[in-house]
C-alpha cells in the first residue's frame, strides 16, 4: 500500500518536495475516528511513547516516595533541549534517589536547538548525560530502580527488570506482543518496538481516557498526561512543537515527537488520540501533519482550530529574511 502525499513543500509556483505519512485517530474502545495510509505497518515510536515508558515510576510509588511534581513527571516523559531548566532538574530527580549523572546511560550530546547549543558551547567544554534530551526520562528510570531496590546499573538492557516492566506496559497499552524480533536500539540507547500505528494510536487513546484500564494504571496514565499539558515546557522546550501545541489549547492538547517523521498526541475531553508516520521520517511533515490532523477535532471552535492550522503552514525564508516558499499539508488532510 503507498501512503497518501500528506505534505507539500513550494518553492516559487511549484511543489518541490512532497511528504507521504500515515495517521491514525483511534478513541479508548479501538473505534477507528479518522486514518490515512497504512496504519497496520508497524512502526518504532521512539521518543513518542515516552509516557508509556514513564508509567512505572508512578505504578511503582517512586514518584510519590520522591515528591515529583508536574514538572519532575513531565521531564520524564520529555525530548527536552537541554536548557538549564531542563539539566537542572534532572540532576535533581536523580539526588532525590541518592545518584548522579554518573548513573545515567544515555550518553550525552549537544542540544538539538542550535539557539541552546550555542549557549552550551560557550558555557562547557562538553556536555554531560544530563544534558542528553533524555535525561529526565532515564532520571525517571533510575529513580524507578532505587525505589523498587533493583540494581540501576545496565537499566538500558534488554533483559534488566525495569525494561521487562516497560516491555509489559506498552503490550498491556497497545495489544502488540513485542520481543526481540520486533525491537531495536533507540538514541538513548534503551529498547524500542515496532508497534502498528492504530495500535499506537489506541495505547495513547486509553491513557488519555482510562477506557480498559485497571485503576492504578488509569491513575498513572492521566497523571503522566495531566503533568505534561501542565507543563508543556519541560516536554521540550522553547520553539519546540510539542510544548508549543499544548500550549495552544493549555490543558486540552497532549503532544509528543518521536524521531524519524513519528508524533503522537491526545485530545483526552474528545477520547481521542493521534499516532503518526511520515514515510521518509522528516520532523517538518511529522509536525505539519499533527497539527492539521488535531485541527480537525476543534472545527467548532474558530481561535483554537485557527491557530493550529496556521502551524500546520510554514512559511519559508532564505538567510536575506524573502519568502521562498511554504511547508503545507495536503487535501487528504483538511478534507478540502
Amino acid at each position: 500500500m503507498t501512503n497518501p502525499v500528506t505534505v507539500e513543500v513550494t518553492r516559487g509556483l511549484l511543489v518541490e518536495s512532497r511528504h507521504r505519512g500515515s495517521v491514525a485517530v483511534v478513541d479508548g474502545d479501538g473505534k477507528l475516528v479518522f486514518s490515512l495510509g497504512d496504519i497496520e505497518a508497524a512502526v518504532f515510536p521512539r521518543s513518542a511513547c515516552k509516557a508509556m515508558q514513564a508509567l512505572p515510576l508512578i505504578e511503582s510509588g517512586a514518584a510519590d516516595a520522591y515528591g515529583f511534581g508536574d514538572k519532575e513527571l513531565a521531564l520524564a516523559c520529555a525530548s527536552h533541549n537541554g536548557e538549564d531548566e531542563h539539566v537542572a532538574l534532572a540532576a535533581s530527580m536523580l539526588s532525590r534517589a541518592g545518584r548522579n549523572a554518573e548513573a545515567l546511560e544515555c550518553g550525552a550530546h549537544w542540544s538539538m536547538s542550535q539557539k541552546v547549543l550555542i549557549q552550551q558551547a560557550r558555557a562547557l567544554d562538553a556536555p554531560t548525560a544530563l544534558h542528553n534530551n533524555c535525561s529526565g526520562k532515564h532520571a525517571g528510570f533510575i529513580c524507578t530502580c532505587c525505589h523498587q531496590h533493583i540494581e540501576p546499573k545496565g537499566y538500558v538492557g534488554y533483559e534488566h527488570p525495569l525494561q521487562v516492566e516497560i516491555r509489559a506496559a506498552i503490550e498491556s497499552l497497545t495489544g502488540a506482543v513485542l520481543g526481540a524480533e520486533s525491537c531495536g536500539t533507540d538514541g538513548c540507547s534503551i529498547p524500542t518496538y515496532a508497534v502498528p500505528l492504530k495500535s499506537l494510536a489506541h495505547g495513547f487513546a486509553k491513557m488519555a481516557t482510562g477506557v480498559g484500564l485497571e485503576p492504578l494504571r488509569a491513575k498513572a496514565s492521566r497523571r503522566l498526561i495531566e503533568a505534561c499539558m501542565a507543563e508543556p515546557f519541560y516536554v521540550a522546550g522553547t520553539g519546540r512543537a510539542c510544548t508549543e501545541l499544548m500550549q495552544l489549547a493549555p490543558g486540552r492538547i497532549f503532544a509528543k515527537t518521536g524521531a524519524e517523521g513519528v508524533f503522537c498526541a491526545a485530545i483526552p475531553e474528545k477520547g481521542i488520540a493521534i499516532a503518526l508516520k511520515c514515510d521518509d521520517g522528516a520532523t517538518r511533515a511529522a509536525e505539519a501533519t499533527v497539527a492539521a490532523t488535531l485541527a480537525r477535532f476543534f472545527e467548532t471552535e474558530s481561535e483554537v482550530h485557527a491557530a493550529l492550522t496556521a502551524f500546520a503552514a510554514t512559511s519559508m525564508r532564505n538567510w536575506n529574511g524573502i519568502h521562498v516558499g511554504d511547508i503545507r499539508v495536503t487535501s487528504v488532510l483538511t478534507g478540502k
